[in-house]
């Protein structure tokens, strides 16, 4: 029904409107007491905002009466509304409207209107609109008893509340009991919804329950233990055993005809580096191999990384041959397309189907009897009904994530070639990796792993769905597993790992090992008694040629098996129901068909370079397939092993003498990433301290405390001799004009690279140690040139930088980013006269942006980065310099005085930089300009460290600086200070001429937070 709006002409105005036969009264001026007054603004708060009402108050008829007399009287007007202040104002009617601007106009009124009268009260339910008479309790249930108008809307709002209700209900799920939340099915959707960010180890549980965790190359790793096992762990890896996950590492395998294969490879080695892919003893399978692999054709320039690789031994069945490459995960980005390219793969092969077999089928074939609860149809009555979860619209129960969860099941592993028969596949997490450290490794593993038994006729006689069976029936296999059964048994006669040949392969299919795992926790050791029924000329044999060839094949090659292996695997419910079922407990459980697991044992090498401690840090690499983490690793633990994480790795490297990777590779593209993200953590490390509290380099004369700046280290050095090429001694070669090591221009990215010439590093090895120590024995045609004709490598092997091992002399321990110094003639004499001599002292710096940093605001950035380097020109002398040594810097301030005894008498020094210039002038340095050392601009200093223009290295302090250390810490083996670094090959030659023969390799050490030098002794282990 349209409503009527009605006028009529009085004196004072009245709306009348009509609503459903319903009227309504307005009036604009009314008066009523303050509890109607209240009662009628509660009621008509919904209404629109021009409609407008008098003054609330009590006032009798009498006085408005009054006020109206006074007011003029216009017998032909009307009053509407209010002016400032309460008054009323009259307002003069229209003589003609216009019809239609008129009805607009009242629309919107009327509008609001409707919507007033329409809408309901406070309360959001429909009965709210009900007069109070007329509401009853029971309507809120039984929409029924509402009238027949109100019913479809009450009808919507109930399913509303019902929906409402349901989201309520996912929403509380997050708050269950933690006995809700603890339950196995719960557990398992929480635990794969967190491996889709990082992937998992199989023994993420057991290591998150007793380890530190990192979130490292996406993986969640085990860095240390919450435990004190420092001094534990060095003990287990010299005289015990130490067991590790590596099982992040990444597996790439390569299968294609062997000649295409080592063609393509031979472009990203080089064979002055070491053994390539082509060594005799790799090739065959008998040894696992390492080697260094660089760019197609670039060596020695771009390299990439360490690897790890195996051969399959060769098949008479196939001409293919298979290569398993074992990487690290921040190296996979960027060797796998260089091998995609090198081997021409480069199209992606679509991942198979993976058909889901039931487990009534398997359970069929399976010899373990069912449960006595599984025979009964129905279970007895209990008291609590539980809700079976599960984790799809199917019914299927959820199922642990085994492998890389983060990987989709649409992305390709395969890539294959269309001109060559190269396949590339991407195994990473398909195969799991442990590393047992220590001179025990083969004890625990003779201890645990049990040869698999011949499977009994009656089951070879029929089909099985499982694989050792089929393997049963084939001669060839039964006698080559005899072979490889009878090599391991002769590994109870070896006492220590080390006395095996490096790198050689056992295959070898076990028994579960959970079906002998023992209720206690032991410790394994060599058993004389059983060393004594070992074939002594077997055992000869075995520690000097190493495994036969063919004892090195493994089941564990085949796709098929693996996945037929991790696919029956035994639950661990149905282990505990065997083991409640014996007659006997404790004794073995019985074998079943599908508890053989194929394995491969790799031995690692212990030291194999320099003269001490060789053979140290040996053991044995266990591969299995994936699935089988957990249950070699509880019964490795069982033996009295000491798990260590990614901390001991490094210190294994470090007491080995090695490179650790990347922590050690800072000219592969994971080292300067991290390198880069070592600089941020130590800077947000620094800036976690008050200002008053944090140590302040510039003082100490150090430079860069947080990085290592080896480009302009080698520039320097190179500069350097340049410098003084014709001041040089008549012993030293004329340098030549070579810009890189190669022929080719060098690399823009990163002009300097790591000497790992092997005829080079075994020179300089030799010229490194003094004339008084015992020579190493070397074959006949290896014997090293004197030093003085051979500078001419300088011209060879530029810009390079040179792995070194220092030990302290006496007192001092090596922290990381050490300075490695120069000594003097001075300090040398000196210590020939005094051995217990504790070392020359820096003399204290001047902080020259002390001031800055309170005036940075008034002057421009161009302004303070002049300033400060020429005040750190200044403030470089030592506070001992004399007179004339300062009067000589005044007159020509380029000539910065270093030291008389270590070469020339004064060195150029750079140019200062152009203040407008707001990157750095080094054309090598691939580190991005917002991850400087100080984390920010030249107006932005940080109290304590340097900006980003730093000054020449060489001369910055009274000693010159040779390179930095990379690890650095007390060596247990020793019992001194070692370090593991850096040092620029031109400055190493240099130092090495002027030192006398008894001296020679003699250098000086100091902390970047201390200002004592303390002597070292310098080794190349080569």
């Amino acid at each position: 029904m349209i409503p009527s709006l009605i006028f009529t002409r009085a004196t004072q105005p009245q709306y009348y409107i009509t609503h459903e036969q319903r009227v309504f009264l307005i009036k604009p001026t009314y008066t009523m007491s303050g509890a109607k007054d209240r009662m009628r603004h509660k009621k008509m708060r919904n209404q629109p905002s021009n409609v407008t009402y008098s003054h609330t108050g009590r006032s009798s008829d009498s006085q408005q009466q009054q006020q109206m007399r006074r007011l003029p009287q216009h017998p032909s007007s009307w009053m509407r509304g209010h002016q400032d202040g309460g008054v009323r104002h009259e307002q003069a009617l229209p003589k003609y409207i216009t019809a239609s601007l008129f009805a607009k106009a009242r629309a919107a009124e009327v509008n609001a209107m409707l919507r007033a009268v329409t809408k309901t009260t406070g309360s959001s339910q429909v009965f709210g609109a009900l007069p109070k008479h007329m509401r009853r309790r029971a309507m809120s249930h039984n929409t029924k008893r509402l009238p027949c108008r109100l019913r479809e809307m009450a009808q919507r709002m109930l399913q509303k509340s019902q929906q409402a209700g349901k989201k309520e209900k996912k929403e509380q799920s997050k708050t269950k009991s933690r006995r809700a939340r603890r339950r196995h099915g719960n557990l398992l959707l929480e635990f794969n919804r967190r491996q889709r960010k990082n992937k998992w180890l199989e023994t993420h549980i057991w290591h998150a329950k007793r380890f530190h965790m990192l979130k490292k190359w996406g993986y969640c790793l085990g860095d240390r233990p919450t435990y004190k096992c420092y001094r534990a762990s060095y003990r287990a890896m010299n005289s015990g055993c130490l067991l590790q996950d590596l099982s992040y590492y990444c597996c790439v395998e390569l299968h294609g005809p062997e000649e295409q294969l080592l063609n393509a490879l031979s472009r990203l080695t080089s064979k002055d580096a070491g053994p390539t892919f082509a060594a005799a003893s790799c090739v065959s399978g008998q040894k696992e191999g390492s080697v260094m692999l660089y760019k197609a054709d670039q060596y020695p320039h771009q390299p990439l990384g360490p690897v790890c690789f195996l051969w399959r031994p060769c098949s008479t069945t196939s001409p293919h041959r298979q290569l398993w490459i074992w990487l690290h995960p921040s190296l996979k980005q960027d060797l796998l397309p260089e091998l995609q390219a090198v081997c021409q793969c480069f199209e992606a092969v679509a991942p198979a189907v993976v058909e889901v077999v039931p487990s009534e089928n398997l359970a069929e074939a399976s010899p373990i009897p069912p449960a006595p609860s599984d025979l009964s149809a129905e279970p007895q009555c209990s008291k609590r009904k539980r809700k079976v979860e599960a984790d799809d619209e199917n019914g299927c129960p959820a199922k642990k994530i085994v492998g890389d969860g983060t990987r989709s099941l649409s992305t390709p592993v395969s890539w294959m070639s269309s001109t060559t028969e190269i396949v590339i596949s991407d195994l990473t997490m398909e195969i799991v990796r442990y590393r047992l450290i220590g001179p025990l490794s083969h004890s625990v593993l003779t201890e645990i792993l049990v040869p698999a038994t011949d499977c009994e006729s009656n089951i070879k006689m029929t089909s099985s769905p499982f694989w050792w069976p089929e393997e049963c029936k084939k001669e060839e296999s039964m006698s080559l597993h005899r072979q490889q059964t009878d090599v391991f048994q002769l590994l109870r006669g070896v006492y220590s790992t080390a006395e095996l040949p490096a790198g050689c392969v056992l295959g070898l299919t076990v028994d579960d090992p959970r079906l002998s795992l023992s209720a206690k926790r032991g410790k394994a050791m060599p058993d004389l008694h059983q060393t004594q029924g070992v074939d002594e000329e077997g055992r000869r044999n075995l520690t000097l040629r190493g495994v036969p060839s063919p004892c090195a094949q493994s089941a564990l090659w085949e796709k098929s098996v693996r996945e037929n292996v991790t696919n029956n695997k035994i639950s661990e419910q149905d282990l505990n129901r065997m083991k409640r079922e014996l007659l006997v407990p404790g004794s073995r459980l019985p074998t079943p068909a599908q508890s053989r697991v194929p394995i491969l044992l790799v031995n690692q090498a212990g030291k194999q370079l320099g003269e001490e401690r060789l053979g140290w840090g040996s053991g044995w690499d266990l591969l299995l397939p994936k699935g089988w983490g957990m249950a070699f690793w509880v019964p490795l633990v069982y033996c009295g092993v000491r798990v260590g994480g990614l901390q001991m790795s490094l210190k294994h490297s470090q007491n080995k003498s090695v490179p650790h990777f990347p922590h050690d590779y800072p000219d592969c593209p994971a080292g300067v990433r991290f390198q880069e993200q070592q600089e941020i953590e130590l800077l947000e490390k620094f800036k976690r301290h008050p200002p008053s509290k944090r140590t302040n380099y510039i003082k100490y004369g150090c430079v860069a405390p947080f990085w290592c700046p080896w480009q302009q280290l080698v520039e320097e050095w190179e500069e350097r001799v340049k410098q003084h090429e014709d001041n040089q001694d008549s012993k030293t070669v004329e340098m030549k004009d070579v810009t890189s090591l190669s022929r080719d221009s060098p690399n823009p990215a990163s002009a300097f690279t790591v000497l790992r010439s092997r005829k080079v590093l075994r020179q300089l090895s030799v010229w490194c140690r003094p004339s008084s120590s015992h020579p190493r024995r070397a074959p006949s045609g290896c014997r090293a040139p004197p030093l003085c004709p051979t500078i001419s490598l300088q011209a060879e092997w530029k810009r390079c930088l040179l792995w070194v091992r220092v030990c302290a002399l006496g007192k001092g321990q090596p922290a990381l980013h050490a300075m490695l110094c120069v000594p003097t003639t001075e300090d040398l004499q000196r210590l020939r006269e005094d051995p217990q001599w504790s070392g020359p002292k820096e003399p204290q710096h001047t902080d020259h942006l002390k001031h800055q940093l309170k005036r940075k605001g008034k002057r421009g950035e161009a302004a303070l980065c002049c300033s400060a380097l020429k005040k750190e020109q200044d403030c470089n002398i030592p506070e001992n310099d004399d007179v004339s040594s300062a009067s000589t810097k005044e007159k020509n301030p380029e000539l910065v005085p270093i030291n008389q005894h270590s070469g020339p008498s004064v060195v150029l020094r750079d140019p200062l930089p152009d203040p407008s210039a707001s990157v750095t002038t080094d054309p090598g340095n691939s580190r991005v300009e917002s991850l400087s050392i100080t984390g920010c601009s030249n107006s932005d200093l940080v109290q304590g460290l340097w900006t980003e223009l730093l000054p020449n290295m060489l001369s910055h302090c009274t000693r010159m600086t040779l390179g930095w250390m990379v690890q650095g810490d007390f060596s247990l083996a020793t019992g001194t200070g070692e370090a593991l670094g850096f040092v620029s090959l031109a400055g190493l030659l240099q130092t090495l001429l002027r030192q006398s023969a008894d001296q020679r390799g003699i250098v000086l050490l100091r902390n970047p937070t201390s200002l004592q030098y303390r002597f070292a002794r310098l080794h190349i282990e080569a």
